[in-house]
């Protein structure tokens, strides 16, 4: 890949997921690094509002996943050593996300910028209900302009359901959001060859492809006591969030104006470019799902509307619904004469895909109770099939 085109997948992307991780956030474990969130916190503002005089356009929608909630609440309790017990975790997690969510609101309202805080676990991105339950929540917090903190929900985490660091949450949201570009903010400058303080002969990796595996030898252990995750963890969540075409930067965060010099295009840091388009990384996810729950029939002009329009199939154009599937599931689209005409996730469950056919979208919540949308498949989580 050229030098221009890395900084195209640089100044492109709209949707940024940001990491950072616990030992910048706490500054090695004494509390909460005020004057680095502040000033994260600006550099976000400019992302969103953007500055002709810094070459900023704005307008891109940023979300945060922040460590430090162990760390702040360890300060806070006055323990040395992180814990190994899950309810003294749990514990710690309790105290310090009270000052990590107020320490981000206070920073952001001074720009200009509104937060919320999100907590996640890796059950909720595991069910498919529960992930576009949290996926709709997350862009609608995007559409209104509210910019979201996540943090994994260690409060009530156990073994079987933490995600376990969060360089794999923020992979995770990128997957969740369909980022076009996450960016881990660490203590160290990238990725290296190997461990630059025992080997002096290392070399900085510039550029590579998320996913190769010559990078997950290159990456060492864990980077402190205070943090999880090391360079391998990045380099895994890297190769995730590939997974859905988002590519991923691992840079120094207190690198000067680090997130705005990238979104100018500059390279900073290590940046592992996704192999697959956000776009066709998605759709070959549906086309090529094997597992189909269930199929849709739907009358002649819904049938032309996706043929030739790509459009939403809304309720009102279903004439028959087949098997047995739940929300977010991917089915089938057929005519009438049985030819298969695309794929989606389903908006809502096979029993009330019953209940909506024929049903023109505003009858949705009085046959319901509720709604997830006007659409029984929204295009965006539909691909045309031939």
């Amino acid at each position: 890949m050229t030098d221009k085109n890395i900084s195209e997948v640089l100044r492109q992307a709209r949707r940024i997921v940001i990491k950072v991780g616990s030992t910048l956030v706490t500054n090695e474990g004494r509390g909460l690094d005020e004057a680095a969130i502040g000033e994260w916190c600006r550099q976000v503002a400019l992302l969103e509002h953007g500055d002709a005089a810094q070459g900023l356009i704005g307008q891109r929608e940023v979300i945060m996943v922040s460590s430090g909630a162990i760390a702040e609440g360890m300060k806070r309790l006055g323990w040395a050593k992180r814990p190994s017990e899950v309810n003294e975790l749990q514990a710690a997690a309790a105290v310090g996300q009270m000052g990590l969510a107020q320490m981000y609101e206070t920073k952001l309202r001074e720009h200009g910028l509104r937060s919320a805080q999100v907590l996640l676990t890796h059950a909720d991105l595991a069910d498919r209900e529960r992930y576009l339950n949290a996926r709709s929540a997350l862009l609608t917090l995007l559409e209104y302009q509210v910019l979201p903190v996540i943090n994994e929900n260690d409060t009530v985490v156990t073994d079987e359901i933490k995600v376990g660091d969060n360089d794999t949450l923020g992979a995770l949201v990128a997957n969740l959001v369909e980022a076009d570009l996450l960016v881990i903010l660490t203590d160290q400058k990238g990725l290296y060859t190997a461990d630059p303080r025992g080997n002096p002969a290392a070399e900085f990796v510039h550029e590579a492809r998320a996913g190769d595996p010559a990078l997950e030898r290159m990456a060492g252990g864990a980077g402190s006591s205070i943090g999880k995750g090391g360079m391998l963890t990045k380099i895994l969540a890297a190769k995730r969030a590939a997974g859905s075409g988002a590519s991923t930067v691992i840079a120094w965060g207190r690198e000067p104006d680090a997130l705005l010099r990238l979104a100018r295009g500059e390279r900073i840091g290590t940046l592992l470019v996704a192999p697959t388009q956000k776009t066709q990384a998605r759709k070959q996810w549906i086309q090529d799902h094997l597992q189909l729950r269930g199929a849709l029939v739907v009358d002649d002009g819904a049938a032309a509307k996706l043929r030739g329009e790509g459009k939403s199939l809304l309720p009102i154009g279903m004439t028959v619904v087949e098997g047995v599937f739940s929300r977010g599931d991917v089915i089938a689209i057929r005519d009438g004469a049985g030819t298969e005409l695309a794929r989606g996730l389903a908006n809502y469950s096979s029993a009330e895909a019953r209940l909506l056919c024929r049903k023109p979208s505003s009858a949705i919540e009085g046959l319901l109770g509720y709604s997830a949308g006007p659409e029984m498949v929204h295009r965006d989580n539909l691909v045309l099939t031939r």
